[in-house]
């Protein structure tokens, strides 16, 4: 306003002109207002019978803010050239009432609707595709705005009338009311619905001191919590915040609310994760650590969009703190994994040389690990790693995935650890032969494992070639040591025809010989099926063509002494091999045994 007009308001002597000297267009503008205003009056006495504002077809209500809008605008104009009329003071009086009007129905929306306003509703929804299917609170909906449901239907008539409200209660100057109301409201919905989730507020000593299982039921229930926490519930408040409080100046106002609404919550949520990582660290947490740290980061880009203002920066940073607490919890348990492997020092040979349980844990703990690889790429990413002997390992990921890599390399070198343990313990074997075997049967179960899972891609068909490879070798050199008395026992050239006396002797021996490896060997055991098979059909290649051909050659006056046939030979391997006859073959070392951590139960 010019300085002259200004001093006109503050010095002139003459006294204010009269109402009716008001231009007819602000008059005009106050009787409106004061005839919609006093309607839908809830202090006066008769205000159980009011028809709420915001029903039917939402004529009266849209007339009802235009009066708003017009008493604003009479106002701005009576304190601009008439600061001290009573018509200014009247105005402001109506201003007042309209206000606690608003107010209240503010609040009636809000609880009237608190099942057509849910986040699940609302977030199935975006600030966009639907935010202007409703226009200023219109129950009229276009062809398309037929298909939604019934319950879209008034979620979408409630929002679109809380914007409304909130824009005249903010132009109005009473936008701190509108806040208010808004704020107790909704908080009220996402602490309940936390609730309901499993979403407690809980102390680290809280945590620290829960029993196993009362953790891992926590655990549980927070992976469920956070999927529909992060994709439903913030999500569904923050897109109901922004559409209420959408015009360009309220853009602040929806800020803040939207923090203050869920800042206890998250804070709540996000911080458990943390809280976990900084408990007693055990290869069994292994998993649910994992579990967890996936959790948050495949809801990362959610979490950062949904708290992108700088009013929830905390959250974001409470989440990532979470993270890195729990990926260094992580590389604490793979470091504390490995040296319970390098640390197992039992002394006892296992019967049959069968597979060790200290290679059953470890493949398969290895093999769990193999599903998270992703993940433990991630995690460790520029750890410090034990160098693989070239010959041994190259990760099939090194060129194109160098992190990929990092995890392959991690986890070829665990697998390395356990097999340098499992030749010592081969060594316990008094029977060489049994150690070769107790060999074959622990590098063939990991070989399968591998196989058959995760750790296949993982590692690649080099890993498991080479390892194949190794299987073989160590059945070969069982066949050979665990077999030489039978066939030494045979003349080296077995179609030549001997004299009566030695080709007896000969017969005697192979008897003997061939008796006494069968009764040995029936304690013996290969867990695999298939590789039982396998060495049963190589050992009769080997056997069963030489004594067939001695024993044509040799068998005329030898049938006394001959015990075994040719084609019985097959009848009698079938039972070696299964673990099931006495065993003299182990040694009797004893001493303390450091056990391995039980088998970690995932999910």
């Amino acid at each position: 306003m010019p300085r002259k007009g200004m001093r006109s308001i503050f010095f002139k002597q003459s006294p204010p002109p009269p109402t009716s000297s008001l231009p007819p267009l602000i008059d005009e503008n106050i009787k409106t207002a004061e005839s919609l205003i006093t309607k839908w009056d809830y202090s006066t006495p008769n205000q159980s019978i009011i028809t709420p504002l915001f029903s039917g077809t939402r004529d009266e209500a849209k007339q009802y803010l235009n009066a708003v809008k017009g008493l604003q605008s009479a106002m701005q104009n009576l304190a601009a050239h008439d600061p001290t009329s009573n018509t200014l003071v009247r105005a402001h009086l109506l201003m007042q009432v309209a206000m606690k009007t608003l107010e209240k129905e503010f609040y009636q929306i809000l609880s009237a609707n608190r099942d057509h306003l849910d986040p699940e509703t609302v977030s199935n929804r975006s600030s966009t595709d639907r935010g202007s299917s409703v226009s200023d609170f219109d129950d009229e909906f276009s062809e398309d705005e037929f298909r939604v449901s019934e319950t879209e239907r008034v979620s979408m008539l409630a929002m679109a009338d809380l914007k409304a409200i909130a824009e005249s209660m903010i132009f109005s100057g009473y936008g701190k009311e509108c806040v208010k109301v808004y704020i107790t409201m909704r908080k009220s919905i996402v602490d309940e619905a936390l609730y309901h989730l499993g979403v407690e507020r809980l102390s680290f000593s809280q945590v620290q001191k829960m029993d196993s299982k009362v953790l891992e039921l926590k655990i549980k229930s927070w992976l469920n919590a956070v999927k529909v926490a992060v994709g439903t519930l913030f999500n569904g408040e923050r897109i109901l915040c922004d559409h209420v409080f959408a015009a360009a100046s309220e853009k602040r106002i929806a800020e803040s609310c939207f923090a203050e609404i869920t800042k206890d919550g998250a804070a709540s949520l996000f911080g458990f994760p943390e809280m976990v990582a900084k408990c007693k660290k055990t290869p069994e947490k292994m998993f649910r650590t994992l579990d967890l740290y996936e959790a948050i980061s495949d809801n990362w880009l959610q979490i950062e969009s949904i708290f992108s203002f700088e009013s929830t920066s905390n959250v974001r940073s409470q989440a990532v703190t979470s993270q890195v607490k729990l990926g260094e919890a992580v590389r604490m348990m793979l470091s504390d994994f490995e040296s319970a492997i390098q640390k197992d020092t039992s002394k006892t040979a296992l019967p049959g040389g069968g597979v060790h349980p200290l290679t059953r844990y470890v493949m398969n703990y290895i093999t769990f690990l193999a599903d998270y690889s992703g993940i433990l790429a991630d995690i460790v990413a520029d750890c410090p790693q034990s160098p693989l002997p070239e010959s041994y390992y190259r990760s099939p990921t090194h060129e194109e995935n160098p992190s990929s890599s990092d995890i392959s390399e991690k986890i070829a070198w665990l697998i390395l650890v356990v097999l340098c343990k499992l030749d010592g313990k081969a060594e316990l074997y008094k029977d060489i032969a049994l150690s070769y075997l107790f060999l074959a049967n622990n590098m063939q179960y990991v070989v399968v494992k591998v196989r058959k899972s995760n750790l296949g891609f993982v590692l690649g068909e080099d890993w498991l070639a080479t390892h194949e490879l190794k299987v073989r070798e160590y059945v070969s050199k069982y066949e050979r040591l665990g077999w030489s008395s039978v066939l030494s026992s045979l003349p080296e050239n077995p179609k030549a025809e001997l004299p009566a006396e030695q080709a007896r002797a000969c017969f005697v021996s192979f008897n003997a010989a061939f008796h006494e490896v069968c009764r040995k060997q029936s304690s013996w055991t290969v867990s695999d099926s298939k590789l039982r098979d396998q060495i049963k059909v190589s050992i009769a290649s080997k056997l069963v063509p030489k004594y067939s051909e001695f024993y044509e050659k040799n068998r005329v006056g030898s049938d006394q002494v001959v015990r075994v046939l040719p084609d019985e030979i097959g009848n009698n391997l079938s039972d070696i091999l299964y673990g099931i006859g006495d065993s003299g073959s182990v040694s009797s070392h004893s001493s303390s045994t450091t056990s391995s951590p039980r088998r970690s139960n995932r999910r």
